[in-house]
């Protein structure tokens, strides 16, 4: 299902400040060399990551889901000078290829890199979070919430990619255990009064979530 109008889509990239060069290559070569693109956060919503992120001025940042790195490079964008970003990737040639890219960037000692599944990562992290951003297994989303929700300081954001699913959220009968996955992790969220929640109509859709 095609959520976004394309002409639409075309004029928000067209007035959205352009990639830098390192970000706009991570772009390039996921479209053109990765089976699994559509993956890509892209221009406009990893604008959208680096705004929130700079807008917060998070001094910790945990990423579910590196993939090739480029919203990882977007979200460090807004880290204070002593800030860390720790991203998590279950696949390791995404998590390597991603690493070449972040010592590459002016965060290559403020971006810490983990391979593996994320459900056995995150106890061991001992951080308190500003940000976090979910976008990897759609199954687990309820359950890296629960993990990192605890840890989220008061007014700390969640970010929680993918909440749309291509649209078939929006069907009576869901099929599929990524899209079935989702639609449980909307309405356990609409159904909390623990958090401030806001949908964001960006891509494949956003969910904006303030711990109060």
């Amino acid at each position: 299902m095609e959520i976004i109008n394309p002409l639409i889509q075309s004029f928000a990239e067209e007035h959205t400040s352009p990639e830098d060069a390192l970000i706009k290559e991570v772009g390039d070569f996921t479209l053109q060399q990765h089976k699994e693109a559509v993956m890509l956060s892209g221009h406009l919503q990893g604008k959208l990551l680096e705004m929130i992120s700079c807008m917060i001025k998070p001094r910790r940042i945990l990423e579910i889901g590196t993939f090739t790195g480029y919203s990882a490079l977007c979200l460090a964008k807004g880290l204070t000078t002593d800030g860390l970003l720790h991203t998590i990737e279950l696949r390791e040639t995404d998590a390597t290829r991603a690493r070449t890219y972040f010592d590459r960037s002016a965060f290559a000692s403020q971006i810490i890199s983990y391979t593996g599944n994320a459900l056995d990562i995150i106890p061991a992290l001992e951080e308190t979070w500003d940000l976090v951003f979910i976008d990897a297994d759609k199954p687990a989303y309820i359950d890296y919430f629960n993990l990192v929700f605890p840890r989220l300081r008061k007014n700390g954001f969640i970010l929680a990619d993918n909440i749309f699913f291509h649209g078939q959220v929006l069907q009576e009968n869901v099929k599929g255990k990524s899209a079935k996955g989702i639609k449980a992790f909307n309405v356990f969220i609409r159904e909390r009064n623990d958090v401030e929640k806001l949908v964001l109509t960006v891509r494949d859709g956003l969910y904006l979530l303030r711990k109060l």
